[in-house]
């Protein structure tokens, strides 16, 4: 029996060929990519595929020398602040006022504090530096009631003075058998 060559042609050797077709999925694409990417580290070489020069070409009615910075103007000489009139200084307070006690942190805390709970040192002090503030500022708006430090000055009994003998007698004639059982 003779040898045949083999050709490239298709269909030469009298047998049908058949074409291998592959079902390639998006992660087999995918996965391709990233190890063809892996192999490529580094840019390429030459200045004329750098990204600036892609720029240029498409926005090329501007030309702007990116070393050169903003061109809004400074003012020299600053102007002093403009202090508050008495009225705007009133409304900021009753924002202010307004801010705090809608303050959402401070009010958990509070009911915490109501329900009979211990804060540490930090919440506790924060709690403080609030209520503090709150209260300047109803005192600075004329919100906060004076406090009735006379009536309790007037329930509480009003002791006399007694001088050091009345004092020393007292003592000399005071009998530790009578609170004996």
């Amino acid at each position: 029996m003779s040898r045949k060559k083999k050709s490239r042609k298709p269909g030469a050797a009298g047998a049908p060929e058949f074409m291998v077709t592959r079902n390639r999925s998006e992660s087999d694409v995918a996965g391709r990519l990233r190890k063809k990417d892996k192999k490529r580290k580094g840019l390429k070489a030459g200045g004329r595929n750098s990204e600036e020069g892609a720029q240029q070409k498409h926005g090329s009615s501007q030309v702007r020398d990116p070393r050169l910075g903003s061109k809004k103007k400074i003012p020299l000489i600053v102007e002093p602040a403009k202090k508050l009139t008495k009225q705007e200084r009133r409304l900021s307070a009753e924002q202010e006022l307004e801010m705090l006690e809608n303050d959402a942190k401070l009010n958990v805390l509070l009911d915490r504090i109501e329900s009979g709970e211990n804060l540490g040192r930090g919440l506790q002090q924060y709690v403080d530096e609030k209520l503090d503030r709150i209260e300047q500022l109803m005192s600075q708006l004329g919100l906060l009631e004076p406090e009735a430090e006379e009536e309790f000055e007037d329930e509480a009994p009003v002791r006399k003075s007694r001088s050091d003998d009345d004092l020393l007698a007292d003592f000399e004639d005071f009998d530790m058998d009578d609170y004996k059982g």
